[in-house]
This record gives C-alpha cells, sequence and structure tokens, in this order.
C-alpha cells in the first residue's frame, strides 16, 4: 500500500501524521522534496519518533536549502525541479509518501504536488482546525477529487472542533482516520500510541 500524506495547507500536522502511520504499519518513509532545514529536515523528524526497526528512510529527490515554497527555494539554489526526476523508491514494504505544504504549492512554472499523486497512492488528508480550515478543508477534497483520485482517508489535527469535524466528515463521506490531539510533545512512546489507535483504520483502506 503506498500512502500519500498531504495538508490543507503548511503547518497543519503532516509530519506528525506521518510519523504515526509509518510507525502503525512498520512502513517505508519518502518525502520526495525537501525545502529548508536540511540538517533537522522531515525526514530525520519521522526517523527519530519510529520505534520500529522495519521502517526504511528513502533520501529526497530534491533538498533545497530555502524554507520556501519548493519553486522558489529551486530558483534560489539556481536548479529547476523535473518530475521526471522524481523516482518512487522501490520497495516491498508499505510506503508514506509526504508532500509539501498543500496540494497547489508550485514546484515549477507548470507543477504543483498534486501532481506527484499517482493513480495507486492512497491519499489522507490532514485537517487542522482554524478560521477557514474548513473551506480549506473542502477546496482540497474537491481538487483533488476533479483530478480524478479518490481521498481515502481524513486525519485531524490539534485541539478539537466537533463542530467543524463532523460537517467535514458528514459533507464529503470520506473515513474517518483519527485525531491527534494538541500533545506537549510527541516522542517514540506517543508515537506509538497513536499508532496502535489508528492502526486498524489504516490496514482498512
Amino acid at each position: 500500500m503506498k500512502l500519500f500524506i498531504t495538508g490543507i495547507s503548511t503547518d497543519v500536522g503532516k509530519t506528525i501524521a506521518s510519523s504515526i502511520i509509518v510507525e502503525a504499519l512498520e512502513a517505508d518513509y519518502w518525502k520526495p522534496i525537501q525545502a529548508g532545514d536540511l540538517d533537522n529536515s522531515d525526514t530525520h523528524k519521522v526517523k527519530s519518533r519510529i520505534s520500529n526497526s522495519k521502517s526504511k528512510f528513502h533520501s529526497n529527490s530534491y533538498q533545497l536549502n530555502t524554507p520556501a515554497s519548493p519553486h522558489l527555494a529551486a530558483e534560489i539554489d539556481e536548479i529547476s525541479i523535473d518530475l521526471k526526476e522524481i523516482r518512487e523508491p522501490k520497495t516491498e514494504n508499505h510506503l508514506v509518501i509526504e508532500g509539501a505544504g498543500g496540494i497547489f504549492v508550485p514546484l515549477n512554472e507548470r507543477d504543483t504536488i498534486v501532481d506527484l499523486i499517482q493513480p495507486d497512492y492512497k491519499i489522507i488528508v490532514v485537517s487542522r482546525h482554524y478560521l477557514g480550515s474548513i473551506n480549506h478543508t473542502l477546496l482540497t477534497i474537491e481538487a483533488i477529487q476533479n483530478r480524478g483520485f479518490q481521498v481515502h482517508g481524513i486525519i485531524f489535527s490539534g485541539s478539537e472542533n466537533k463542530s467543524t469535524e463532523s460537517l467535514i466528515l458528514n459533507k464529503t463521506g470520506i473515513k474517518h482516520i483519527g485525531r491527534i490531539d494538541e500533545e506537549p510533545y510527541f516522542d517514540q512512546d506517543v508515537i506509538r500510541e497513536y499508532a496502535d489507535l489508528f492502526r486498524e483504520n489504516l490496514l482498512g483502506l
């Protein structure tokens, strides 16, 4: 199973969600494009939170030096992101693929994050409550569906808002994988606890 993790915006909890999913499935992890923070990248963060010994962590296709939109970070590095150079790693294991920001974050003048999604990927959207998040969540889901893909699950992250969450679930009919609370920290023990909670729903995708 290949799971593509995207969010309704940046800093909504994709990397924490990816950590939980990797641990739950003992899956491999791959972030195709890392922009900035190369010494403490999302791959480093996920790896530090995983306690199983089966998961493998695959190299980024692009490592960009500036914490910015990939198209701008690449321009600063005087390169251009080419989709043909983004090659999915070969593995017999489950694979968790983490996007960057939302689905329309630009990679170059033509392509955005949504163009990384392949037909055999199961898409999980991470949503975090803030003013405007319902709109952003519904727009993200509809845009993915308009590309001919199915959203297989949704994870809510941060402080609970029952009204927002129930409205999104009722309106979209998408499977609720689980919710990640506003924890004081996320270490291996906390990630493992969430992995145990999410595993059955993930295996049912």
